[in-house]
């Protein structure tokens, strides 16, 4: 059997990492080997972590037992999981609670994992009868394959791969037999449109992370079998760009299927393909706050579509799940390329989205999208009604329920990689990071209020002194005022965006401070709509708190004066008034602005 955590460590002998010019010898960290401190961060794991950690196990196993005629104690979850998409995020809950588990070393975590692994056990029989008649046979087997996988990697359930076994046989013989686009979904019987939603071309990275952790081939070929290559992987290898109309956050999870294509098969088209769809991503599909994807669609480049739904749409980012998604992705490609912008932009989408993601409530309403309109309002799950699928019934526990916990488990693993040589620092939050370089027990200790601040500082603790490379990433928006020193003295080399070394042999109390230049600028939404523009201090949009968008003259925009207030606020000081800023985690049930209107 295969090693958990080996499919970087795979990728580094793929002879496609040689085609595609890049090296893959950066690796995660195992989730025990990170522990996030006081902060935001902190918070959010510690809020999600409790919350799933207390919720009712029979609550959480009801729709399964009720769908295979077993007896059903407990209350009814409700909503989304009762009823538009039975029991579909149980496998991202059952992640999540492994996860954390991993982090926190947490036997009460273990345990209810375990539990719910042997709950599930008892629904899964041959026949499959949970999946009968079940809007998204495929969407909920991925994410039970996920969920297996982590309970025997995080949670030390063994018992996980026998019921992932089982669970697949059930599975198979009641979803599409390969991915499938959404016109190929349509063109085969359907109840109705809802029932041609199911996400087959996401499955292949579970598949795939399957093979990894168990041996087993059949989860190798039936990844094969999941990879959307003809209208998606090949002509976005050969750099066509089919992304607009797609569904946004479900695409950019198969990106991260194409990784693991292109890990596991050794076919670089894969990773030409991912690489161009997320240039375009980056480039032509991004607000400034690093979301994507109005109305859950990519738009076409070239025609304004970001900036004119500013003024259409409240629904402009699915703010858990696509949070989630664009971490996983662009951890994959940190790790394979070394190549900071990745870096660049988690830390964009963590500090402008997923840190402002309100709790999940006990009735399982969830924050789900984020909005940028000009009469913005942080609000719980809002979903257009629909009389003929009569999804606005009951919209609670929906998807961003399964993938924000995720995203915030994942939070340390995020904020660190591992190289042969020494570590990548990637995220800047108060963290402890314990690993052994060569036969030497390590510790880093992170401090920080960035980017409220502009300053970390990194203190070692090796016994006995090693040598090894630290590498810091420095944004590409990152000023000519940024410094690194070493126990106080300042490193002479230009530090320039990308990520900086410092190496030597370090000892006990050694100390790296890291001074962040943050700049302020402007970004439009689009190229078609220059006068709409976001102000930015280094990864943070500067959300405006007023009832109307601001508009100032481009000079007035540009002399304008920010600096801080009070608490997390700032203030642009500007010809024409004080203009109160916030950043997105600490905006309450204030109306917001995040462009602002130029003229000039």
């Amino acid at each position: 059997m295969l090693t958990r955590r080996k499919l970087l460590q795979l990728a580094a002998v793929s002879p496609a990492i040689a085609a595609a010019g890049g090296d893959a010898s950066l690796s995660t960290f195992d989730y025990s080997q990170v522990e996030l401190l006081g902060g935001p961060l902190r918070r959010q794991f510690d809020t999600n972590h409790a919350f799933f950690l207390h919720l009712d196990d029979d609550r959480m196993l009801k729709i399964y037992r009720q769908r295979v005629g077993l007896p059903a104690p407990g209350a009814d979850m409700g909503g989304w999981y009762d009823d538009f998409c039975p029991g579909a995020h149980f496998g991202q809950y059952v992640s999540a609670l492994a996860r954390f588990a991993g982090a926190t070393d947490s036997e009460a975590a273990r345990a209810k994992v375990q539990r719910l692994v042997r709950g599930l056990a008892q629904t899964m029989d041959p026949s499959g009868k949970f999946f009968v008649d079940l809007r998204y046979p495929g969407y909920t087997y991925d994410k039970l394959v996920l969920g297996l996988i982590d309970a025997h990697s995080y949670a030390g359930d063994a018992t996980a791969i026998d019921v992932l076994a089982a669970t697949t046989r059930a599975a198979l013989p009641h979803m599409a037999d390969r991915a499938l686009t959404s016109e190929e979904m349509h063109q085969r019987p359907h109840k109705d449109e809802t029932y041609t939603w199911d996400e087959t071309y996401t499955f292949a990275e579970n598949l795939f992370l399957a093979y990894e952790r168990t041996g087993d081939r059949k989860y190798y070929d039936l990844g094969k079998r999941y990879l959307l290559d003809k209208s998606f992987f090949d002509p976005l290898a050969e750099g066509g760009n089919v992304l607009p109309g797609l569904h946004a956050y479900s695409h950019v999870n198969a990106l991260s299927s194409g990784i693991q294509g292109y890990v596991k098969l050794g076919n670089a088209k894969y990773f030409r393909a991912v690489r161009n769809a997320v240039d375009m991503i980056l480039k032509d599909q991004s607000y400034s706050t690093g979301g994507w994807g109005p109305n859950e669609a990519f738009v076409q480049p070239g025609k304004g579509e970001l900036g004119d739904s500013l003024r259409t749409t409240h629904r402009h980012f699915e703010s858990g799940c696509g949070a989630y998604s664009h971490f996983k992705l662009m951890r994959y490609l940190l790790a394979l390329t070394r190549e900071s912008r990745y870096g660049d932009s988690m830390e964009r989408v963590l500090y402008n989205v997923a840190l402002g993601i309100q709790p999940i409530l006990e009735d399982g309403s969830t924050f789900y999208y984020s909005d940028y309109h000009s009469s913005a309002r942080k609000s719980y799950i809002r979903i257009i009604p629909d009389a003929q699928y009569r999804w606005d019934k009951d919209d609670k526990w929906p998807c961003c329920s399964g993938t924000f916990p995720q995203l915030t488990a994942d939070y340390g693993i995020s904020s660190y990689l591992r190289a042969p040589d020494g570590l990548y620092v990637n995220l800047y939050v108060p963290s402890r990071l314990i690993w052994k370089q060569g036969d030497t027990r390590c510790s880093l200790l992170q401090e920080t209020d960035y980017p409220a601040g502009n300053g970390v500082t990194l203190t070692m603790t090796t016994a006995p002194s090693t040598e090894f490379t630290v590498y810091l990433r420095i944004p590409a928006w990152a000023g000519k005022g940024t410094s690194v020193s070493v126990n106080g003295h300042r490193v002479r080399a230009e530090v320039a965006p990308g990520f900086f070394s410092v190496r030597r042999s370090w000892r006990s109390g050694d100390r790296i401070e890291l001074e962040i230049d943050q700049t302020v600028r402007y970004e439009p939404v689009d190229a078609q709509n220059p006068n709409q523009v976001a102000m930015l201090r280094g990864p943070q949009v500067m959300f405006a708190l007023a009832e109307t968008q601001p508009k100032l003259t481009r000079r007035q925009l540009t002399s304008a004066k920010i600096e801080r207030a009070h608490g997390d606020d700032w203030m642009a000081r500007t010809e024409v008034g004080d203009i109160r800023l916030r950043p997105f985690g600490s905006i309450g049930d204030e109306v917001y602005q995040t462009y602002w209107d130029v003229t000039g």
